[in-house]
């Protein structure tokens, strides 16, 4: 089965279907749960700007791609509470597949192929607000006469310059609970999935606390039909606002000084090595000749290097590499911790 005209009106096969292969319709029930989503973060990010006294909002950059479909960038800048945001829509197609996705996926060289999702950063200007990121996606590959080869991936991660324990405990727990419905292995298993994944080897160093990675989901890897792999996707989409808005609450409005924005910058830098040498998106979309604007955006406006930086001990700063950045059972922590 071939499955083209996605953004058609062709809803003549259910949702109650259970063929392990998504249809059309299936298709445009995922496109429009992702416009959706975009929405709904757009809105709940805009609010956190308000109440913080600031007046930025996003400004949507609607795109198309030559070789078929596009997407919707927003974009927040220069705000009280957010410094940059990014909330990204893209449904595109793909008539040669880059080596980043051939080399884990021999079976689709050759395959037209289509992929659709949310990605994420928000960039606050607190140092004591997190950066977080999240990103949900559907991939699928296409070759007349033969059935799709498709695949779910996603997740949301933390990434925290002055941690408070509290917070990595309920980020977790959000993680935690909304895998539960979907098999007590699945938390675990994505979570150190996340921590794996946002690893960057040349510092030996985690991105940040993690949360949940995962990748190639569907029925071949879990023995999940393809309405409750998009009932994950669902769940740690509408996810992410549960986990980052209670955070949001408490910390934007706390004071900090030059000293910490300072450190937030130089941080800031770490994350910026992981996105450019290691992550798969920014790879997978700078060699499928996609969109560069909305590929980098998710980078800072301003960062920093340091020579040779190494914080005191004793101080806020050492705590974060010595202890919060490194994987730990956040929901099974010890006393001393």
């Amino acid at each position: 089965m071939t499955i083209s005209s996605i953004g058609t009106n062709d809803h003549s096969q259910t949702a109650t279907d259970k063929s392990s292969n998504p249809t059309v319709h299936d298709i445009q029930r995922v496109h429009d749960f992702l416009v959706q989503l975009q929405a709904d973060i757009c809105q709940a990010i805009e609010q956190q700007e308000a109440d913080g006294g600031g007046t930025a909002t996003f400004t949507p950059d609607d795109w198309k791609r030559p070789e078929g479909g596009g997407g919707r960038s927003c974009v927040m800048a220069g705000g009280e509470v957010i410094e940059k945001a990014g909330v990204m829509f893209s449904h595109i197609h793909i008539n040669n597949l880059p080596p980043t996705a051939t080399a884990r996926h021999p079976d689709i060289a050759g395959r037209k192929a289509q992929a659709l999702g949310v990605s994420l950063v928000i960039h606050p200007r607190n140092p004591n607000v997190p950066t977080s990121h999240a990103n949900v996606r559907l991939f699928v590959a296409e070759k007349e006469g033969e059935a799709p080869i498709w695949w779910f991936g996603g997740g949301f991660d933390l990434t925290p310059f002055y941690p408070v324990l509290e917070d990595c405990v309920h980020w977790h727990k959000v993680c935690h609970d909304l895998c539960a419905p979907f098999g007590e292995e699945i938390y675990p298993e994505f979570k150190k999935w996340c921590d794996d994944y946002f690893y960057l080897r040349h510092r030996d160093e985690q991105r940040g606390i993690g949360g949940l990675f995962y990748d190639d989901v569907n029925t071949m890897s879990r023995g999940w039909d393809f309405e409750t792999c998009f009932k994950f996707m669902q769940s740690v989409g509408q996810g992410y606002l549960e986990a980052i808005l209670p955070i949001f609450e408490k910390r934007k409005n706390a004071p900090y000084t030059e000293q910490q924005r300072d450190f937030q910058l130089y941080r800031r830098g770490r994350y910026v090595e992981y996105n450019l040498v290691y992550d798969r998106g920014t790879l997978f979309g700078l060699q499928s000749n996609g969109r560069i604007e909305s590929i980098l955006v998710s980078l800072p406006p301003l960062t920093g290097w340091q020579y040779r930086y190494e914080p005191e001990p004793g101080t806020a700063e050492y705590k974060l590499t010595n202890y919060y950045l490194k994987p730990h059972d956040w929901l099974n922590l010890d006393s001393d911790s």
